[in-house]
């Protein structure tokens, strides 16, 4: 019995050197007692050519399009183009039925006969009250000397001395009469010049040289026209020669924008084809869309719409002239208000050190705090308020770093950044070439990595794998 429970005691002693033994190795391994790795992807820094664009989308315009309307309303009695016609500068257009034009101008010209018959008239009653004028002058000079030799009396000198004032008075009113017949002659010559303008208006001619791009009337309609303001838009005459797209560019980006920059054009009717314009930036808005005045502008500071600028960009007609010449001279590649996206090449570097945009991430004073202490994720509110009351300077003051991969751990480096494309990022120091970073995954970059934390390398195919098993 004794034997027997000896050899119990022996095995169970066994049995707990084991299990010590076990655990030992299993920690020593890194099996137990310790954080899991965190996995992700690997990119060596190396040098790349980094092209800065600025995306933007927006519409197919000409640079000049010129909109006819009429300056005198009536019935069209002549309709000489179609759309998509060529006409050349001085070319009949339109014409206005002109029957009631016509006849205020017959009118004007009667009111100027009249008004120049009554300012002849009025030059000869001019003549008539000079030589009564004359006359009363020989009366007063010579009753005068009558009156000096006593001859006459002083009541008979008198009345001679007032038809004398009286001629001259006349004389002075019918200059007057002459004066005011002029200024009527010179009235009715204005209204027989703007009957006379009127009637012209009723025939429209091209004022440019181009294509009717747009016609919006046909024969026989009625159009509107003043001169206070447009009336009915008749048609559009744009050089279709010469197109620009017209994009709008978020405030964030416009900045980098600048005049002479090039463009690759993306026109959504040849997207299919692959085929691709070039452009140059010609214009740029100096104030953003819809902040015409002050009142605009606090209308749209006091609303969540997004600020952009227009941007004008010229389309080069070596980028279209093989189409033009497969569809024929009378037929252009680029119509108006065709949809198109850009890509405007805002700066442009070859063989620089770059990596993935992805890899890069911000940090801040607090959280660089929390990253040095192992317990942070236990009250992070709290330590990013302690982090912040301990260092007031740098509460605001944001890193750009990326995580480099050293003996299996991700170990945090500030880093300062250039231009970049959609992929890539210019890295100007913290890095050389040859530095193996972390790239992935983003939400490992971005919120979860620390300084100091185990990293292991992603199996691609772990993801694909596990969706499988769970199809």
């Amino acid at each position: 019995m004794k034997k027997k429970s000896n050899r119990i005691w022996w095995i169970l002693g066994g049995v707990v050197v084991l299990l010590i033994g076990g655990l030992v190795a299993a920690k020593q391994t890194g099996l137990i007692g310790q954080t899991k790795p965190t996995e992700v992807d690997f990119t060596a820094v190396k040098r790349l050519d980094i092209v800065e664009r600025v995306s933007a989308s927006g519409r197919v315009q000409p640079e000049v399009e010129v909109k006819i309307s009429p300056d005198v309303s009536g019935e069209i009695i002549g309709l000489y183009v179609a759309e998509g016609d060529s006409v050349k500068q001085g070319q009949l257009l339109v014409k206005i039925r002109p029957d009631n034009y016509e006849s205020l101008l017959a009118r004007a010209r009667a009111t100027v006969n009249s008004s120049r018959a009554q300012y002849e008239q009025s030059k000869a009653v001019v003549a008539q009250a000079e030589a009564r004028l004359i006359r009363a002058k020989a009366d007063y000079d010579r009753q005068k000397k009558l009156l000096a030799d006593k001859v006459i009396s002083t009541a008979d000198f008198e009345q001679i001395e007032a038809n004398y004032n009286v001629a001259r008075q006349d004389v002075e009113s019918a200059q007057a009469n002459v004066r005011a017949a002029q200024f009527n002659v010179q009235g009715a010559e204005a209204g027989l010049r703007d009957a006379n303008e009127n009637l012209r208006k009723t025939t429209i001619y091209a004022p440019v040289s181009g294509t009717v791009s747009k016609l919006n009337v046909e024969l026989g309609e009625r159009v509107v026209g003043t001169s206070q303001m447009a009336g009915t838009e008749i048609m559009r005459i744009a050089n279709l020669n010469n197109m620009e797209v017209r994009v709008n560019v978020n405030e964030n980006d416009i900045v980098r924008v600048n005049l002479g920059d090039s463009v690759e054009i993306d026109v959504d009717a040849y997207t299919t084809t692959g085929r691709k314009f070039k452009g140059l930036v010609t214009e740029i808005a100096n104030t953003a869309n819809g902040l015409t005045s002050a009142s605009g502008a606090a209308a749209a500071a006091s609303t969540d719409a997004v600020t952009e600028f227009e941007v004008r960009i010229k389309v080069l007609n070596s980028s279209f002239r093989d189409l033009i010449a497969q569809k024929g001279r009378k037929s252009y590649p680029l119509k108006p208000g065709m949809t198109a996206s850009v890509e405007v090449i805002t700066d442009k570097k070859t063989g620089v050190m770059a990596i993935p945009i992805a890899a890069v991430t911000t940090r801040g004073a607090a959280q660089e705090a929390m990253n040095r202490d192992p317990n942070a994720e236990d009250d992070e509110d709290d330590k990013k308020d302690e982090a912040a009351k301990a260092n007031p300077a740098k509460k605001d003051e944001i890193k750009e770093i990326v995580f480099v991969n050293q003996a299996g751990k991700a170990v945090q480096r500030e880093v300062k950044t250039g231009i970049s494309d959609f992929e890539n990022i210019e890295i100007k120091s913290g890095l050389k070439e040859g530095d193996q970073i972390i790239s992935g995954p983003f939400v490992a970059v971005s919120k979860r990595l620390k300084n100091g934390d185990v990293i292991v390398k992603r199996d691609p195919n772990k993801e694909k794998k596990e969706k499988k098993e769970e199809e």
